[in-house]
């Protein structure tokens, strides 16, 4: 299998950096896995990439702020591809806090239990403050674990959405608009049955409530852990992720196919 790569930092926003990694999976294309630094007054990172790039994670943070200033890491969920340099940036950051949920803590404490006194628990529909400005926590419609809180920036009008509205593409880009509109249709359909396969199961005007409720929020700029960049395609992500329950569920290759 081939290895993970990291690539240059890029601006979201004039608030946001976002770190990219890009993640290969045989067969199926290329996954972004990425990572954010929100510039607030007390900066915030959200989730600390992949666990085989942590030294040049490290590197590539360094170069967008000093990891002594961030307060806040905010880990939308606790999977390996979102808390790889966790412990790293905790050591190098000793006035910041983790913002996740009981549930994160949990999962933490089976492997790497946090300090509790370093911890800030939160749960959707909460806000805390980030010294010039309010961010909100919230479920995104999409999730493949428990504990998954994505939150709304307000004053950026960013929607951070853990692995909501993700895409298995064909090659790295900065902006989902580069993707083209069938590429990223497809490859955002097959991550939202691959990741949340749930999702055939779940009744229609529910989950469409759940999209109109990020619909209401009205983000100029989506951010997804496993898309590039979506400024101003709030609308057209909505419409795809809409079509997820009635798209074809994912089957990965079983043994046979593996020797075939």
């Amino acid at each position: 299998m081939e290895t993970p790569t990291i690539f240059e930092p890029y601006e979201a926003g004039p608030d946001v950096v976002v770190l990219p990694s890009w993640f290969p999976i045989p067969g199926m294309g290329i996954l972004p896995v990425n990572a954010f630094v929100l510039k607030a007054r007390e900066p915030v990172l959200v989730d600390t990439g992949l666990v085989p790039l942590s030294d040049l994670f490290m590197e590539k943070l360094s170069s967008v702020i000093d990891p002594a200033d961030l307060r806040w890491l905010w880990l939308t969920h606790t999977d390996q591809d979102h808390i790889g340099s966790l412990q790293r940036i905790l050591e190098a950051a000793p006035q910041s806090h983790v913002v996740t949920s009981f549930l994160g803590v949990g999962k933490m404490s089976l492997f790497n239990p946090l300090a509790m006194d370093r911890v800030f628990l939160i749960n959707p529909g909460q806000s805390f403050d980030a010294g010039d400005r309010k961010l909100t926590a919230l479920r995104p419609p999409t999730y493949d674990a428990p504990e998954t809180t994505g939150f709304f920036d307000p004053k950026a009008s960013v929607l951070f959405s853990s692995d909501s509205f993700g895409a298995l593409l064909e090659k790295p880009s900065e902006n989902a608009a580069a993707v083209g509109k069938e590429a990223l249709r497809e490859g955002m359909l097959t991550w939202a049955t691959v990741d949340a396969p749930w999702i055939h199961a779940t009744e229609r005007k529910s989950f469409q409530k759940t999209l109109d409720d990020i619909r209401a929020l009205s983000p100029e700029t989506v951010l997804s852990c496993h898309l590039p960049a979506a400024p101003g395609m709030t609308e057209e992500l909505l419409e795809i992720l809409a079509g997820a329950p009635s798209a074809k569920p994912f089957i990965g290759p079983d043994q046979k196919a593996m020797e075939g």
